[in-house]
C-alpha cells in the first residue's frame, strides 16, 4: 500500500531536528534509517502528519573516542558500525550483534540510534547496550540530558524519551583487553527477530570469573540483565561446570512471552542454553 499523506521535514542539525519535533505536534514521527517505520506507514497502521527525517544530520553519524568511552551517533549505520576500527577494538559485542541484525540491505539503511529509540523487545541492540553499561544522550527543547541504558528502556517499544526530545549519541564505556565477548542468538530461518539472544561480556583474573555482564534479548517487554547469573559467576571458577550451574538461574527474573515462535517456558529453557553458551565463549573456555 502507499502510506498516507505526510509533511517531510529533512534538518541539517539537531537544533533544527528539534525545532521541527517540536512544530509538528502530536501527529509527528521522527524517521532515522526507516526500516521499521516506513513498512507501518505502507500498511497504514502509522499515519503521522509530519516526519522529521534526520538522515540530513550529519553530527550524528560515525564513531570516536572520548577518554575511556566510546561515543556513536545515532544515525551511524549498522553496515557502518559491523566495520568500524574504533568498535571492533573498544566494543567487540557490539559489531557481533549488528551483524546479526536483518540483512546486509537493512544494516546499510538502519541505524544504531533508531534500533535502540524503536526499543522492540526482539532487537538486537538493546541487550547489548544493557550489558555493556552504555549512556544514551538526548537532546529535546531543555537541552541534552544522559540517561543509563537500564533507564533508557522502559516497556514494549516504549523508551524515556519525551515529547520533542530525539536520541543524539550513544556513550559505550571501552572493554580492556582481559574482556571476552559474545553474541548468542536463536531465530527462525526465515526471519533474523531473535526468539531469544543473549549477549555476555566476561573477564577472567587468574583463573575465576572476575565480572560477567549479560544481557537478554526477547525476554520480557524491555531487555533485561540477568543478574542471578551474573552474580552466581562473580569470583567462580572459570570451568564448564561453574558456568552451566550459573547459566541455569539466567531465566529468574524475567516474564517471557507465548507467541506463535515459542512458548513462554520454551523461552525459559532457551536462554539458560544461550547463557551457558555465550558465557562460555566470552570466557575462553
Amino acid at each position: 500500500m502507499i502510506p498516507a499523506p505526510f509533511e517531510y521535514v529533512r534538518p541539517t542539525t539537531v537544533e533544527e531536528a528539534v525545532q521541527a519535533v517540536a512544530e509538528g505536534g502530536e501527529d509527528v514521527k521522527v524517521m532515522a534509517g526507516g526500516q521499521s517505520l516506513i513498512p507501518v506507514m505502507r500498511l497504514r497502521l502509522a499515519a503521522p502528519e509530519t516526519i522529521v527525517d534526520l538522515g540530513g544530520i550529519a553530527e550524528l553519524r560515525g564513531v570516536r573516542e572520548e577518554g575511556d568511552h566510546l561515543v556513536i551517533g545515532a544515525m551511524t549505520t549498522h553496515a557502518e558500525v559491523v566495520t568500524d576500527p574504533l568498535i571492533a577494538q573498544h566494543a567487540r559485542l557490539i559489531a557481533e550483534a549488528t551483524e546479526t541484525v536483518a540483512d546486509r540491505q537493512t544494516r546499510r539503511r538502519g541505524t544504531f540510534g533508531g534500533a535502540l529509540a524503536h526499543a522492540d523487545p526482539a532487537g538486537d541492540l538493546a541487550a547489548v547496550a544493557l550489558a555493556l553499561d552504555a549512556e544514551m544522550v538526548i537532546a529535546g527543547p531543555s537541552g541534552r540530558r544522559t540517561v543509563p541504558a537500564r533507564e533508557f528502556f522502559v516497556d514494549y517499544l516504549t523508551t524515556s524519551l519525551e515529547e520533542g526530545e530525539i536520541l543524539v549519541e550513544i556513550r559505550v564505556p571501552k572493554l580492556s583487553g582481559d574482556w571476552g565477548v559474545r553474541y548468542e542468538k536463536f531465530n527462525r530461518v526465515a526471519q533474523a527477530w531473535s526468539i531469544v539472544a543473549v549477549a555476555a561480556a566476561v573477564r577472567r583474573e587468574d583463573g575465576h570469573i572476575a565480572e560477567a555482564r549479560i544481557g537478554l534479548t526477547n525476554m520480557g517487554p524491555t531487555p533485561l540483565r540477568a543478574s542471578a547469573t551474573e552474580a552466581a559467576l562473580a569470583g567462580a571458577p572459570a570451568t564448564a561446570d561453574a558456568v552451566a550451574s550459573a547459566a541455569r538461574s539466567a531465566a529468574e527474573g524475567t516474564s517471557p512471552s507465548s507467541d506463535l515462535n515459542a512458548q513462554a517456558d520454551y523461552r525459559e529453557h532457551l536462554v539458560q542454553v544461550l547463557t551457558r553458551r555465550a558465557v562460555t565463549a566470552a570466557a575462553g573456555l
